[in-house]
């Protein structure tokens, strides 16, 4: 029971604390897999083998960050609609979804006297490698002790260091948010449509909705009446 609780443990916060960020497509895009885990970024690896290596698990200590989530974390954000788009009767009801914004706070303190060093190199090579996955529509995927977010975006990286802290810069805030529309879902409906126009399938026209319904219903009503008015007026012809 012992070792089982200190492998769920070791699990834990492998996922949740070490590395609970994955980044996805970008410059993880040649990895089999498509995935590329945060600790591969930060030289996390080496201490994970001498975690294992030395007793037999893991340690925080063998790792030069964790991670925390922040305070605001969004599960559900929702929007009153503020404007008639349904009608008069449901309009106060109608919201839209907002995309969701998760937060990160990176704690990576210098542990030892060569980690002071290597604190430069580390960290110029962590801003590089971020930046250039964030250029080349690199996405993320973040998990929570609660939830896993996927295809996530990057909106920042910041300096949170207290000042009553003995070391500078070892705190770092990462922002993401969680867009409405990804990669995936906007292939999916432009393959769907190309599906349909390259086996010659007849595209069906879209059906009115909301305040289209109106205007459909006002522009038939006024077809109707258009057409009356000429047909009776041939007719007195």
């Amino acid at each position: 029971m012992a070792f089982q609780s200190t492998f769920f443990r070791d699990s834990y916060d492998l996922a949740f604390q070490v590395s609970p960020i994955i980044l996805t497509g970008g410059i993880a895009s040649g990895i089999p897999g498509g995935m590329l885990p945060i600790i591969m970024l930060i030289g996390g690896l080496a201490g994970f083998a001498q975690g294992l290596l030395s007793n037999g698990g893991l340690s925080m200590q063998d790792f030069p960050a964790r991670f925390i989530p922040t305070p605001g974390t969004t599960a559900i954000l929702q929007s009153i609609g503020q404007y008639p788009f349904a009608n008069r009767n449901i309009a106060a009801n109608a919201t839209i979804e907002m995309p969701k914004n998760i937060g990160f706070q990176m704690v990576a303190p210098v542990q030892d006297s060569g980690g002071y060093l290597t604190k430069l190199a580390l960290f110029t090579s962590l801003q590089s490698a971020l930046n250039n996955h964030n250029n080349n529509g690199g996405t993320y995927t973040l998990a929570t002790p609660s939830m896993i977010f996927p295809d996530c975006v990057m909106l920042g990286m910041t300096d949170v260091t207290q000042t009553s802290s003995k070391q500078q810069q070892i705190m770092w805030q990462m922002d993401f948010q969680q867009p409405l529309i990804s990669l995936q879902s906007a292939q999916a409906a432009f393959n769907g449509l190309m599906g349909l126009l390259d086996s010659g399938a007849q595209v069906g026209a879209g059906s009115w909705s909301g305040i289209g319904s109106v205007i459909g219903s006002s522009i038939g009503s006024a077809t109707t009446i258009l057409n009356n008015g000429i047909a009776g007026a041939l007719g007195a012809l």
